[in-house]
């Protein structure tokens, strides 16, 4: 009989949704051990079905994930369920992970993929920057952060309008600061053709950014 299971992630950046899937076995208690165990131990633990080593799965890649999916689609609620969906598939799907790159280059593939099929059905909303509290900074005056948040938003904007293969590289290599060699990993691509959108990306942000600043 299947039993269900929900993490419940801290506000920390702003990850504040519940994760839930179905398990095929009755769920006891976490060993507390797992969360001093390295990544391979891990996902072996995983694959045994030990109770409790998803969710510390969960717990060291919920706010990369979420962060990637937020510079994605650039608001809360949709990075949320986007976020969720990442991690249901990855629960699904790892049985099949063999170790041939990171675990975390791999959340960041089913993360991108997530991303991308949302964004080819779905316009992204534009949540205006000062509605997310863990950007607050109170060292700045306050028309210090207006213009530092009307430059973010206009070069958010101009990230949006880039083409899906441009903007891809550019968020994982400026935002998520990967190596061309990650990049390559997570979208099955090489480093060469990693090396060619994130110039190309950066020249056309920067026509966009000038046509709009006039």
């Amino acid at each position: 009989m299947a039993a269900s299971t929900s993490w419940t992630l801290p506000q920390t950046p702003r990850p504040d949704w519940q994760l839930t899937v179905l398990r095929d076995t009755v769920i006891t208690a976490p060993d507390s051990a797992l969360g001093e165990l390295s990544e391979s131990a891990l996902v072996a633990a995983c694959h045994e079905g030990r109770a409790g080593a998803f969710d510390v799965v969960v717990e060291r890649h919920r706010r990369q994930v979420y962060q990637l999916c937020y510079r994605f689609v650039n608001n809360h609620e949709d990075a949320s369920d986007l976020s969720q969906d990442t991690f249901v598939r990855a629960y699904r799907g790892l049985k099949n992970f063999k170790g041939q790159s990171s675990l975390g280059t791999w959340l960041y593939r089913i993360g991108v993929n997530v991303c991308l099929n949302r964004m080819s059905v779905k316009e992204p909303f534009k949540e205006p920057i000062e509605d997310r509290p863990d950007l607050a900074d109170g060292r700045e005056s306050a028309s210090e952060r207006l213009l530092r948040d009307e430059r973010a938003l206009q070069v958010r904007a101009a990230i949006a309008r880039l083409p899906t293969k441009q903007r891809t590289v550019l968020v994982l290599r400026m935002d998520q600061e990967l190596s061309h060699q990650e990049i390559a990993q997570i979208l099955g691509s090489s480093v060469g053709a990693v090396k060619a959108n994130v110039f190309h990306a950066i020249q056309n942000l920067k026509k966009i950014l000038a046509e709009e600043l006039g």
